[in-house]
Formats: structure tokens, C-alpha cells, sequence
């Protein structure tokens, strides 16, 4: 009689998807080195203006509001870092080491094995979000005294992860399409650079620069209005910014974001520029169409990376 072979569940194929990518994860030095380098940051942005302040004998002014406002300590080129040294090598890698021959040919599926590494990649970056963001809050108590509304923290810890998901999707997908890693680093960082230049530039001297509104990103620089507070400050309306955005809107849910753009003029008497407003809108319509900009982006990448592993073609 011949043993019948029992397929594993597709729980426990899933779990041994993860576990081999979290285990991959944790013994990247280049992920190792990311985090020990975000947590030196975030004490740089915690310890240098108590030290400025102290030099110049300056009071160091209480912040009550700088956890929640400070997301988890960096910006978008953060995000965008965590999600190269998660992902570059969790599909290219297994296609340049050969591990893609034996991995694919057990009898767990295709979309099971992506699923498992995308799924991995979320705990990873959720796990050190995490812990960068308890590092703050302490920091924050003893560098800005008391803090005000730590129970938007969680929100500005998902907005992050939100923001970092698309870069993990995008570069995912370049993995999986090229299946070198090399390709997925510079494509990825290529996009997120090119991005960003042109953001910059748009914002400052186009009329059409809301297009960027439709991109990962930084998106477009405004200025933030409150009313009833004389302060505006200006702030990325992009895909990298929903943690920060949301956490405001959440505080002043009527503030409004001023787009504007420079417009040079040289003729004899005049300063050389002026500054010429475009277009207002709530800050709450800023926020719902990042975060719907956002899915659509980890969608779309995502089942693009999916489907070229469905389509890869395995030679021994």
C-alpha cells in the first residue's frame, strides 16, 4: 500500500512563508544598520535643541504636543529605507541565490509564498515602528515635559505604516519584474528621487503642480492655516505625510492648506519675486485622498509583483 502524501494547510504553509522571511529579515545587517541608524536620528532630533538651548542659555520650551506631531521621528527618504532593506532581496534575492527552485516547487502556492513575504515585511517594519515610536515618547517626556493626546499615537504609527507599504509594494514589484535585486534598489530609489526633485521644483514655480497630489511621495508643499491662530507652517500634502496630516486634522479639523508659487518678476523697483496664490482646500480633503492615493498604490504594485511571481518561468 502506498502512503497518501497530506498536503499542509494553508495556515501553516503561510506561517513557514513568514517565518522564513522574518528569520531572513532579522539577519540583514543592512536592515540592522537602518534601524540603529533611525534610532541615532531620532536621539539627534531629541537631544540637540535641549543642547542649543543650554548653550545659549536659552530655556528649552515645553512641547506638548511633539510626540504626536513627530510621527515616528523622520520623513519620507525613512520610509522609503525601510522598505529597500526589507524588501529588495525577498523575491530577486530568492531568483539570484536560486532558493526560488526549491522554495516554488514545495507544495505551497505562488500567491500563498507572496503573500507570506508581504506579510512579513509588514511585521518587520511594524516591529521597529513600534519601538522607535515608545523610544520617542520617552524622549519626549524628558526632553519637552508633559505630552498632550498620546492616544493619537497609534494613528500616527499607522499613518507610517501606510506611507512605507506603498514603497514596499513599489519596490517589491521592481524586484519581482526584474529579479535582480541591484534593479529594485536603483529603480525604486530612482522613483522616490525623481519624485521628490520634481515636487519641489513644482511646488515652488508651477501652476500644475496638484498633479503631484496623484503620486507617492511628498506630494505638494502648502502652508497650513488654522483659524483662529495666526501660525501657518508649511507642510508636504503627499502619500509620505498622511501620519503627520492626520494627527493634525484629528486636532484642528477645520485648518486649511494655501497652495502658492513663486513668480519672478525683474522689472525696475520690484523685490524680484512675488508670490502668487493658486488654490485653497480643507485639510481634511488633503488627508482622505492621500490615504485613497495610497491604496491605490499598494494595490496596484502589489498585484503586479504578485503576478509576475505568478508568471515567472523556474529553470533548474
Amino acid at each position: 500500500m502506498t502512503k497518501k502524501t497530506t498536503r499542509p494547510s494553508w495556515r501553516n504553509s503561510f506561517l513557514a512563508i513568514v517565518r522564513y522571511e522574518l528569520l531572513w529579515n532579522i539577519r540583514k545587517k543592512k536592515f540592522l544598520g537602518v534601524v540603529i541608524l533611525a534610532f541615532v536620528f531620532a536621539t539627534l532630533a531629541l537631544v540637540l535643541p535641549v543642547l542649543l538651548s543650554n548653550i545659549n542659555k536659552v530655556p528649552n520650551e515645553p512641547n506638548p504636543d511633539y510626540v504626536v506631531t513627530t510621527g515616528i521621528g523622520f520623513g519620507g527618504f525613512a520610509f522609503f529605507l525601510f522598505a529597500l532593506v526589507s524588501v529588495m532581496n525577498s523575491i530577486s534575492g530568492e531568483f539570484e541565490s536560486g532558493s526560488i527552485v526549491p522554495l516554488l516547487t514545495k507544495p505551497v502556492s505562488r500567491t500563498t509564498i507572496y503573500l507570506g513575504k508581504i506579510f512579513a515585511a509588514f511585521l518587520t517594519v511594524l516591529v521597529a515602528y513600534i519601538l522607535l515610536t515608545i523610544y520617542l515618547t520617552l524622549g519626549g517626556f524628558l526632553a519637552y515635559g508633559p505630552q498632550n493626546n498620546l492616544h493619537l499615537v497609534f494613528i500616527s504609527l499607522l499613518g507610517s505604516i501606510i506611507s512605507t507599504m506603498i514603497w514596499i509594494a513599489i519596490v517589491l514589484a521592481m524586484g519581482s519584474i526584474s529579479k535582480s535585486s541591484m534593479l529594485a534598489a536603483l529603480l525604486g530609489f530612482g522613483i522616490w528621487f525623481g519624485l521628490n526633485i520634481a515636487s519641489t521644483i513644482l511646488s515652488m514655480f508651477s501652476n500644475q503642480a496638484w498633479v503631484l497630489t496623484y503620486t507617492p511621495g511628498s506630494g505638494v508643499s502648502g502652508t497650513l492655516s488654522i483659524p483662529g491662530q495666526n501660525i501657518q507652517s508649511r507642510i508636504s500634502t503627499g502619500t509620505d505625510a498622511i501620519a503627520t496630516n492626520l494627527v493634525t486634522y484629528i486636532l484642528h479639523p477645520t485648518a486649511n492648506v494655501n497652495y502658492s508659487r513663486i513668480e519672478f518678476n525683474f522689472s525696475p523697483g520690484s523685490q524680484g519675486w512675488t508670490l502668487v496664490t493658486l488654490y485653497t482646500e480643507p485639510l481634511s480633503l488633503v488627508v482622505a485622498r492621500s490615504i485613497a492615493v495610497a491604496a491605490i498604490y499598494i494595490f496596484v504594485f502589489n498585484f503586479l509583483a504578485w503576478y509576475a511571481l505568478k508568471r515567472a518561468q523556474i529553470t533548474e
